[in-house]
């Protein structure tokens, strides 16, 4: 039932006082626990692939794909492809169904496309189950964060969103680690030699792929290429547990509320709130309130803003600052680090191991920029953050350049001859990259997004920053594998780190500090400025 405004506030507090709980209680933490599994697949779904793609490249005979660079490149591009998708689709899903309802789908998309990506017999079929766990990474990317603001109490609202974020690369941690694991019991990528033309191995012999992979005609009868199998199989359990967890958990109030629902609302409330230190009636009010509220409201379609000069320039602001944030390279470093350390002289399965210190440094950079966000403003952390990551861009450009290049032998190994630190020296510029990244960028373009756009039409203009989002993320993630086999690491980080100094002072020049102004006095600015924040 919805109440008219000619309901006093007695039938409310009648209407709140009767409603029992909805089912048994449950706590926030236990709520954020489970829904927070969502971000942790999102994070361990698209950092895993790291690991995998070196026990890929073996051919079919030692369990591996046999990918080319274009495949390689595919293969992260059609679950980003699927994230574009999930995205969108799962924001309406969501608005229609239900929160829960959708994350429940999710669940389910998480479990059959990691089970999908481990069973994959070929490379088309692996395309299609990396598209639907896109899907369920999409879809989590926008849910998720919605249904822990509106089930948590205002005052834990925004630590609970935050650590959902935490969660993400706290996945991709988890994702480096258990790589490293079954790297160290399964050892690199390797192959029994059937056939060596070149005379080097003897029928029989298991050798490094590393080794095999340069040799013209060579001919293997089995390997360990089946070890990415247990490293995409993994994702299954929690996606297990989250779809457990989330039976046990109540549907989000205010969606409720946004159907008229109050009844239902005022019961998922209750079970969630603890006497006498929550005032149901008064949040089930509030959320009455700005339901009609936000009726009266005028929506505007994408199509429709596009038409208004002054939101056409927010809606461009908002979708360059999305591309801008992919074009940093940073999925270079999260789903390539074995093929970056590969290329500066580490084995395969020293680059998987060593990749665990992408996700520490992508860990504490986030919670280092979470605690930034709180003490300065918005402008300060993107700036510091942008600069630390072009210095690294720039600094791996010239390790290639001047310390690994001049020793590599014709056949694209590198020389044993190479100073034993520079290889290490390109471990602490992903470190460093990572840090500055995740502390930065990474999270003030979120915060961002969430404030720069008008109310009429806050949710089409979002929903089309963070589609550009994932579809630059695609184009980064297939064209890198493809860039560093074709012209070289020198090159494509050249490229990389020139796209960022552009971004240091588009930075500069064009984003407003928006920390200590209302979404209001944001909006009305940038209608006063035709599109223009020169807010500071």
């Amino acid at each position: 039932m919805s109440l008219t405004p000619s309901h006093s506030t007695e039938r409310l507090r009648e209407l709140v006082a009767k409603t029992p709980a909805s089912g048994k209680k449950r706590s926030i933490g236990f709520l954020a626990v489970v829904a927070c599994l969502g971000g942790f697949l999102f994070g361990y779904d698209t950092g895993v692939i790291s690991g995998a793609l070196p026990y890929m490249h073996l051919p079919s005979e030692a369990g591996g794909l046999a990918l080319t660079s274009l495949e390689e490149g595919l293969i992260g591009g059609f679950l980003l492809f699927g994230c574009a998708v999930g995205a969108i689709v799962g924001g309406r899903l969501s608005d229609r169904f239900g929160r829960r309802h959708n994350i429940l789908l999710l669940a389910v998309l998480f479990f059959v496309g990691a089970v999908g990506c481990a069973l994959a017999p070929n490379i088309v079929l692996m395309y299609i189950a990396r598209f639907v766990l896109g899907l369920a990474v999409g879809g989590a990317s926008t849910t998720v964060p919605v249904y822990l603001s509106e089930s948590a109490p205002k005052e834990q609202r925004g630590m609970l969103v935050a650590v959902d974020q935490l969660m993400i690369v706290t996945g991709q941690l988890a994702a480096f680690a258990f790589n490293a694991v079954i790297a160290s019991l399964q050892g690199g990528p390797q192959a029994v030699v059937e056939n060596d033309p070149s005379g080097t191995y003897q029928a029989g012999e298991t050798v490094s792929w590393d080794l095999l992979a340069g040799i013209a005609g060579v001919s293997v009868s089995e390997g360990n290429g089946h070890a990415w199998r247990y490293m995409l199989v993994l994702c299954s359990i929690p996606a297990i547990a989250l779809w457990i967890g989330i039976r046990l958990m109540p549907e989000s109030a205010r969606w409720h509320v946004s159907r008229g629902e109050l009844k239902e609302a005022i019961g998922s409330l209750k079970r969630l709130r603890i006497e006498g230190r929550h005032d149901v009636l008064t949040e089930v009010a509030e959320m009455e309130e700005a339901r009609r509220l936000e009726a009266k409201r005028e929506k505007l379609s994408l199509r429709a803003g596009f038409r208004v000069p002054w939101l056409r320039s927010i809606i461009i602001f908002g979708g360059t600052f999305a591309i801008l944030q992919q074009l940093t390279g940073v999925n270079t470093m999260m789903y390539y680090a074995p093929k970056v350390l590969m290329a500066a002289g580490f084995d395969s399965q020293a680059s998987i191991i060593l990749n665990v210190f992408t996700g520490v440094a992508s860990v504490i950079g986030s919670a280092a920029g979470l605690l930034a966000l709180r003490r300065f403003g918005r402008r300060q952390v993107l700036l510091v953050g942008q600069v630390i990551l072009t210095l690294s861009l720039i600094a791996m450009t010239a390790i290639f350049l001047l310390g690994i290049n001049p020793y590599i032998n014709l056949d694209g190994t590198v020389s044993p001859d190479i100073p034993g630190f520079v290889p290490y020296l390109v471990v602490v510029v992903i470190v460093l990259f990572m840090l500055g990244m995740q502390s930065g960028p990474g999270p003030v373009m979120w915060v961002m997004l969430s404030e720069i756009f008008p109310a009429s039409i806050r949710g089409a203009a979002n929903g089309f920053a963070v589609m550009l989002l994932w579809l630059a993320n695609m184009t980064v993630t297939v064209t890198f594998p493809v860039l560093m086999d074709g012209v070289g690491p020198v090159f494509t980080y050249g490229l990389f780190a020139a796209i960022n100094i552009f971004a240091v002072t588009w930075y500069y020049l064009r984003v407003p500090e928006t920390r200590k102004f209302t979404l209001e006095r944001i909006e009305w600015e940038f209608r006063e400025a035709g599109g223009v924040i020169r807010l500071r």
